[in-house]
């Protein structure tokens, strides 16, 4: 007859070894850290031209890098391949690679920016292109209720939703690419030419002024020609005169 206390020990080890199996099976939780801006626009499924800009620019390293070094967190504003699609042709293309990279930093924040911030928030907003307390590279957020519109000084957008929310970053999708004032100004009208001095009308050949010269000198030559047939006719008749019985 089996040992009833042996076959216990028995059944528990059977059941030990299942779980030890099963635990080596799951798989590992993974590491967390810092939110990464490329995937998060990867998975939001409607970036692909935000992302191609952010890694030409090298913006999304520069991004992601100030996600681990910095306890201020960022706010990023993101365009939909809609957005970018209205825009005229060779709006981007045409920009220089500077350009491009202020352009990506005009959408980015060095600050967390929720929802409910934006409602009390001072324009113009700081963003990573440039010193807007110098002017350079304005921002402006008006809100309504939890709508929030921004203004660049040359297009306006609204903030959709919410892409991404954690604790150092917000990615809000926007309906328009914000366009900054600094690189997208319109060009200001050439100064007017200074008008020329009026200068005196060319004669035309054969007008009134010519004849004029031309009947002058006829007549100087011809009292020129009549002048000695005078002269001798005048002599005459005094001789005559003088020598009269």
């Amino acid at each position: 007859m089996t040992n009833p206390l042996f076959f216990s020990f028995f059944l528990l080890f059977i059941f030990l070894l299942h779980c030890t199996k099963t635990s080596a099976q799951a798989p590992a939780a993974a590491p967390s850290g810092p939110p990464n801006i490329t995937a998060i626009l990867e998975k939001g499924g409607q970036f692909t031209m935000f992302i191609r800009l952010l890694e030409s620019t090298q913006q999304d390293d520069q991004i992601n890098t100030q996600l681990n070094n910095t306890n201020q967190g960022l706010t990023v504003f993101a365009p939909t391949d809609n957005a970018f699609s209205s825009l005229k042709s060779g709006t981007v293309n045409s920009l220089s690679d500077q350009e491009k990279v202020s352009l990506v930093q005009f959408h980015v924040l060095p600050t967390l920016m929720t929802i409910s911030q934006f409602q009390t928030a001072s324009n113009p907003l700081r963003t990573q292109a440039g010193n807007s307390d110098a002017g350079e590279y304005p921002l402006n957020v008006t809100t309504s209720g939890n709508q929030v519109n921004l203004t660049t000084g040359v297009n306006d957008a609204t903030v959709a939703n919410t892409v991404f929310s954690s604790a150092n970053l917000e990615v809000y999708q926007v309906d328009n690419v914000l366009l900054p004032l600094d690189i997208f100004a319109a060009s200001p009208a050439p100064a007017p030419s200074k008008p020329e001095k009026d200068l005196p009308a060319a004669t035309p050949k054969g007008s009134s002024t010519d004849d004029t010269n031309v009947d002058t000198s006829a007549a100087a030559l011809s009292l020129n020609h009549r002048a000695p047939t005078v002269l001798t006719f005048g002599v005459a008749v005094l001789a005559a005169v003088a020598f009269r019985p």
